[in-house]
Formats: structure tokens, sequence, C-alpha cells
């Protein structure tokens, strides 16, 4: 059986967050442990300096996450959420069900990333060790990470029914296509930038009501992330 092959830039960018977003998982799980542990916990050393190790990742994360952002909601847009992907859902006995909750898992997946570091960029670093555990900002990241956790085995548990071990191993894989090359990279930048026109923001607009909105919140989200951290 032949591997499936997938785009380098994808890889590259999906590695990359996946690899800050799962350390940023444990770190916060870490933090949660040695500052809060109101929902249980288990023996991990009391190290207080994890809080800014997690927010390092946490800024990895979002450093990256851009990059994945624009690429699945246009080079990689078939893989997101579609407008009868949710009617298709009902119908668990229709062939092909699992790639429609495929869909709906990695779009999932993008909205809980922004949602975590969001709520993360509005927490103050100085609640925790102050034991300010009441504060919404605080809960609301909690949460996130939850959802986070959820999304995540989700997203690998359907990525291995689909494609099996040969799916999940071409996402790692270091091989590519001579178009994929990174020297084709600023011709590629540069030729997207001059077909850029009118009639491409109205294709745009014309998609479906989930996926133009989301993408419109992902990145409204970001920006404000970035703003309302800046002010505070």
């Amino acid at each position: 059986m032949l591997q499936p092959y997938q785009p380098l830039l994808l890889r590259l960018v999906h590695g990359l967050t996946s690899l800050f977003l799962i350390l940023a998982m444990i770190s916060a799980y870490w933090t949660y442990d040695v500052y809060d542990g109101r929902w249980g916990q288990i023996p991990l050393p009391k190290f207080e300096e994890i809080e800014g190790i997690h927010g390092t990742f946490g800024l990895w994360t979002l450093l990256i996450f851009p990059t994945l952002v624009f690429y699945a909601f246009h080079q990689g847009k078939k893989r997101l959420i579609q407008p009868k992907t949710l009617s298709h859902l009902t119908q668990t006995a229709q062939k092909g069900w699992w790639y429609h909750l495929h869909r709906l898992i990695n779009t999932l997946m993008l909205f809980s990333l922004t949602f975590a570091v969001f709520t993360g960029k509005m927490m103050d670093e100085k609640w925790l060790p102050n034991g300010e555990l009441q504060h919404f900002w605080y809960s609301a990241h909690l949460l996130s990470w939850l959802i986070m956790f959820l999304s995540l085995g989700g997203h690998l548990l359907i990525s291995a029914k689909m494609g099996g071990l040969s799916f999940l191993v071409s996402m790692i894989h270091w091989s590519y296509q001579p178009q994929d090359s990174p020297l084709n990279w600023k011709n590629h930048l540069i030729n997207y930038g001059q077909k850029f026109n009118v009639s491409q923001i109205t294709n745009w607009w014309n998609q479906s009501f989930w996926i133009k909105w989301l993408e419109v919140g992902i990145w409204s989200s970001l920006i404000a992330a970035w703003l309302i951290s800046s002010l505070k």
C-alpha cells in the first residue's frame, strides 16, 4: 500500500504547532498541579518556574499558529467543515461518514487552540503565584485546555481510523516532491501576491457561512489577544 503524501509546508507548520501545543499542554497541567489542584493532583515536583515555561510554550504556539490557520483555511480548506458536513454526520450508516467527522474535528481543533491562546493572553502572570484562582479568564483558560485535550484525542483517533499508521507516518516524513521544495516558497509567495485580486475576495465571501465566519472569528481573536495583552 502506497504511503499518502502530505505537502511539506503542511507537515512543517502542523508539526511545529503540534510540538509546541503538546509541550504547552504538559506544562499547563504541571502549572495547575503546582498552583491549584482543586480537582485532583498527581505527585509532580513543586517547580514554581513551570508557569513561565508554560507561557513560553504558549507564546511559541501562538507565533506559529497563524501560519497553520492561513494554510488550513485556504490550501487545506477541504479538510475543514463543509456546507453539508453537519447533515452528513446525522447519517452514520453513510459511506464516508468518518471523513465528515474528521473535518469537524479538524475545525474544532482550530477553535480550541484559538480559545486556549486567547484566554491565556488575557491572564496576568501574578494571579497564580498570589493564589488568585477566582478570575474568570483563569477558569476559561482551564476550560480551554480541557476542550483542547478532548479535541486532540479525537483528532488522533480519527486520523488513525481513516488513514492508519501510514497516514500518521506521512505527517512526520521528511521527504518531499520537487514542487514542495523550500527553494520555491519565495516564488510561490510572489505568485500568490500577484494573482490576488477582487475576484478572490468575492470567492471567499461566497463561501459557506460556517467556514467564512469561523476564519474571521479566529483571526479577530488572535489580533485582539495581541492588542489587549499589549494594552495591559
